[in-house]
Parts: C-alpha cells; structure tokens; sequence
C-alpha cells in the first residue's frame, strides 16, 4: 500500500523567470506489519513520488502486532521537536490519531490504536517519531528470547488470577 503524505514546492528565481521544485513525501506498508517512510525530490511531481517510494520500500521496518491489530504495549517516540504517544486498544476502537501518522497505521495494517503528537505539527517530524516509536515495539515472545524465559513466565498465569 502507497499513501502520498504530501508534496512541497519550492521556487528559484532566475534570470528567465521562476524555476520550481518538488519533494514528496511517501509511506509504503503491507497491511501485515511492515512499514517504511521515503522522500524524493525532482523538477516533476512524477519523479518525485516514484523516488520517495522507492526509498521508502528500502527503509521498512517490521512491527510485532498483537493479533494482527494494535500494539503490545504502549509506547513513545521523538523526533527533532515533535513527539508521540502510541497505546494499544481494544476491538472496536478504531484509529485515533491525526494526520500522518494515521497514513503509517493504515499501512502497517493496524485497525485499533491511539495516538497523540505533541509538539511538532510538521509531517515529516511526526512520521518520523511515530516509526521511532514503532520500531521500540517488542513481542512477548522477542521479550522471553532476550531474558531467556519461557513466555508464559513473561505474561503470568492469567487463568489463575481471575479466579
């Protein structure tokens, strides 16, 4: 899945008259947990887009789901001035987040999540704290493996502490 976030245009004035650049700024995912974020710039809207996906195919990352749908655990990122909280959500809740970052939720197949940027209102400074705050994501599983641990020592005996 491509999702164009948005394109600048930037004007050098020369002898002739005005002589105008693009950047584009794209998200790449695969609806299953990977995601990636790429730029491009070119005399042409066109290139530019093709350049950004490009580099945005190059630079994904993997995200562990829980049940294909929203995040382990809460989780915070940064970049430059501009800084997001990432929590998981129950069935039904949807994405609640704004702008860019619903773009890479869509992407990375997410359904149920809450966010909030705070600070930085520029897209590319909140892409790029939200897939900071992505990449921190770790499963039970990859958890247990580091600690060298079974997983049900990692999650507790849920069973036994309803009762």
């Amino acid at each position: 899945m491509e999702e164009l976030i948005g394109v600048n245009r930037v004007a050098k004035v020369v002898k002739g008259g005005r002589r105008f650049n693009f950047a584009a700024f794209v998200v790449v995912g695969d609806g299953k947990g990977r995601v990636g974020f790429g730029s491009g710039k070119a005399r042409e809207i066109p290139e530019a887009i093709h350049k950004a996906t490009d580099q945005a195919k190059r630079s994904m990352i993997r995200v562990p789901l829980r049940d294909g749908r929203t995040l382990y655990h809460d989780v915070n990122g940064h970049f430059g001035a501009g800084k997001v909280i990432l929590r998981s959500a129950p069935v039904g809740t949807g994405i609640i987040s704004g702008g860019p970052m619903r773009a890479i939720f869509k992407a990375l197949g997410v359904t149920d999540i809450v966010a909030k940027s705070i600070g930085s209102a520029n897209p590319q400074n909140l892409i790029k704290a939200t897939l900071d705050a992505l990449s921190q994501v770790d499963s039970p599983r990859s958890v247990a493996a580091r600690r060298g641990r079974r997983v049900s020592d990692m999650l507790g005996h849920r069973a036994i502490s309803q009762r």
